[in-house]
């Protein structure tokens, strides 16, 4: 079998493969309601609340809970420079994000929804101790401004509540401009004639259905995430929570505890070196999951206060914003195993950004970089198949001659092969060893949230939807077509139908790929027939001319 057939039956199997586990995990039959799981044992310092008293506090409640908070509950809105929040007085919780730079997957007249009731994703936090709020507890707003003014760098918010016997909690929550990190504090005054040992928890609520915009085509990770320093990052299954399987660092005194999905991220972060413990639960008779953290509270004597603060970032998955944010928390954008390989090909592509101004023309330009960096290699590869095409004619003849002796017939393909100085198998390494860098550069296309309603060219509006008119699938299909041509001619009839059949099959997957992604297949694809036609034309008119010098 020749070098290009091979590559591109590995290929097809590679993508067959993913199709099939995307298919898979798209069509995956939910689980039925489970029993809410356990947390972890508690840390053996006693720092971190027991288990059962920590769920408990901390469960969320399902339909038909607390009818009168709910009824008493109202909600407002604030307003900064990137974000447009939504607060229930309903335990302060963020009940909706509206994220003023971003628009929605299918309608680009809306503004991108983040937290919102379709998934009943909220970010909620309450307290753990007798009689203390809860994110069921009815809180005052303070008033106050609920809009960022122009010359002002923060913006508080203030909740307040009353506890038993005279103790008194406020729940701060401080929007940044220039930033999606949200700092949610508690202040607790303890006006009763005993001491407090109270905890605090933060949590995400979110149910376990796919984003808008996700297809089978095209599958990106949506579940909790943990990190610590030990376990570094571990993405979580809501079906492993909802079965009781789900294996995570439970203790820690670092990291953070995120809700991912496609492009964008709501992650709580405690302060380094205060001790947490990390709980995911699915609530009971629903499809609604909480993940969230427990940290203590410094112990509160009579007459005195104390508090603890937990930042909450919630918005886009940009990698520089995240970084500062907390050790870590860049790897949301998860390219798995090739994450040595793709984040240099990303600050790459940032790089050539900030020159050219435009991430359709840096995904051109760092795509032509890829090639001529490895023209070595494909040149080699490329040489091997324009000898192949040189004998396939004599390979046919041998086929046709030696039909009946498969064994002679492979003596005698070795001997031709040994005459004419060619390895079959000769640009197999040139191309395994690229495709990595292939694939690594295709992850960061698909998890770029910067491609996201960013523009390329004319109809090209947004890099990371599909292309609306198809022109660049339909282009690539072409491209594929030609690369076919110029490639040998398998002596197998079928075999030739079927090489003939795969641009098809791989144009149809592209028709729902993010325009990004088809114009990194196209430029590369271009680039490939330039490559082959100029190496074949050289490798055929030096053939000729030696023949000509035999004659």
């Amino acid at each position: 079998m020749d070098t290009r057939r091979l590559i591109l039956v590995m290929i097809f199997a590679f993508s067959s493969f993913m199709l099939w586990e995307n298919w898979q995990q798209y069509k995956h039959p939910k689980p039925v309601a489970e029993v809410a799981a356990n947390a972890a044992p508690a840390a053996a310092n006693g720092s971190a609340p027991t288990p059962s008293v920590a769920l408990q506090a901390a469960a969320a409640p399902v339909a038909g809970e607390a009818p009168a908070a709910a009824a008493a509950a109202e909600t407002f809105t604030v307003v900064t420079d990137l974000v447009k929040a939504t607060i229930s007085t309903q335990g302060g919780d963020l009940v909706g994000l509206e994220l003023l730079n971003y628009k929605e997957n299918d309608d680009k007249d809306r503004n991108f929804v983040l937290f919102d009731g379709k998934h009943q994703y909220f970010a909620q936090s309450g307290l753990i101790g007798e009689g203390l709020p809860s994110h069921r507890t009815v809180f005052r707003r303070i008033d106050g401004p609920l809009e960022m003014a122009a010359d002002a760098s923060e913006l508080k918010i203030r909740l307040e509540a009353d506890g038993p016997e005279g103790i008194r909690v406020a729940r701060t929550l401080t929007f940044k401009r220039g930033s999606y990190a949200i700092d949610v504090a508690w202040e607790i005054v303890n006006g009763s004639a005993k001491p407090l040992t109270p905890h605090a928890y933060f949590q995400v609520q979110r149910d376990d259905g796919e984003p808008a915009g996700s297809n089978m085509m095209m599958h990106t990770f949506t579940g909790p995430a943990v990190y610590t320093d030990a376990e570094k990052y571990q993405k979580v299954k809501f079906a492993d929570i909802a079965d009781k399987s789900a294996k995570f660092t439970k203790t820690a005194d670092n990291g953070w505890l995120a809700m991912v999905q496609h492009y964008f991220v709501a992650a709580w972060v405690p302060q380094q070196g205060v001790q947490r413990e990390y709980y995911m639960r699915k609530v009971d008779g629903s499809k609604v999951f909480q993940t969230g953290v427990i940290v203590p509270v410094a112990e509160i004597g009579p007459g005195t206060s104390a508090g603890t603060a937990v930042t909450l970032f919630a918005g886009p998955q940009e990698q520089a914003a995240l970084k500062q944010v907390a050790p870590g928390l860049d790897l949301v954008v998860d390219y798995g195993w090739l994450t040595l390989i793709a984040a240099p090909i990303f600050w790459a592509l940032q790089f050539i950004h900030g020159l050219v101004g435009n991430w359709g023309w840096a995904i051109v330009v760092l795509t032509i970089a890829i090639k001529l960096a490895f023209f070595p290699l494909s040149a080699a590869s490329y040489k091997s198949m324009a000898k192949m095409r040189l004998v396939t004619p004599r390979l046919v003849q041998l086929k046709e001659r030696y039909a009946d002796d498969r064994q002679r017939l492979n003596q005698e393909m070795m001997k031709l092969y040994q005459t004419e100085k060619i390895n079959p198998l000769g640009g197999c390494l040139p191309i395994l060893i690229q495709i990595p860098v292939f694939i690594a550069l295709y992850w960061v296309l698909l998890g770029a949230v910067e491609m996201r309603d960013a523009p390329w060219v004319g109809w090209i509006t947004d890099l990371a939807s599909p292309d609306p008119w198809y022109i660049l699938p339909v282009i690539m299909v072409v491209s594929m077509i030609i690369q076919m041509k110029l490639n040998p001619t398998p002596p197998d009839p079928i075999q030739a139908k079927v090489m003939m059949a795969m641009p098809f099959v791989f144009g149809i997957m592209f028709f729902w790929f993010p325009a990004g992604l088809v114009l990194y297949w196209v430029v590369n694809n271009i680039l490939s027939i330039a490559q082959q036609w100029q190496i074949t034309r050289m490798m055929e008119s030096g053939g000729k001319a030696a023949n000509d010098a035999k004659a």
